[in-house]
């Protein structure tokens, strides 16, 4: 995991892969309590036995669980000593360009590509997610994040 002592320490790092988050594995649990956070309850998803028949050949998980794994990732690859919080501010765009089948591990890498000063001396940061299925080269996620740091 990276340190950082300040926003502003990390915001001379625009144009540059600035971490990449430790390794997470995606648990059918993991995937079943998505499904009854959200209601989305399709078989490709929760059904392991029909799954084993589908086109993936298992059960996936939800590409919005994918992306919800962003602020794991973050939590697990730097930190920013002084700031005080951060806020999920939206998303740019998102593609979900593989699938992830249970079992899966995944991680992230960050590339910062641009800040933004904000009210109460907080930067808006704008950064390229890309999402990682371990011994894939295709990346199973690709988003731009915004994320507001406050010192």
């Amino acid at each position: 995991m990276k340190t950082f002592q300040t926003i502003a320490d990390l915001a001379k790092c625009v144009g540059q892969e600035v971490a990449i988050s430790d390794w997470l594995t995606i648990s059918q649990k993991q995937v079943d309590l998505f499904a009854e956070a959200t209601g989305d309850h399709q078989w490709i998803h929760v059904d392991p036995e029909k799954a084993a028949n589908g086109p993936f050949g298992g059960p996936i998980a939800h590409g919005f669980l994918t992306l919800s794994l962003i602020p794991k990732f973050f939590d697990t690859s730097f930190h920013i000593v002084g700031s005080r919080m951060g806020v999920n501010y939206g998303l740019n765009k998102v593609r979900f360009t593989s699938p992830v089948p249970v079992g899966s591990r995944l991680r992230a890498r960050m590339k910062l590509l641009a800040t933004l000063p904000i009210d109460n001396n907080g930067v808006q940061m704008t950064w390229e997610i890309t999402v990682e299925r371990e011994g894939f080269a295709k990346p199973v996620c690709v988003a731009e994040s915004l994320v507001r740091r406050y010192p």
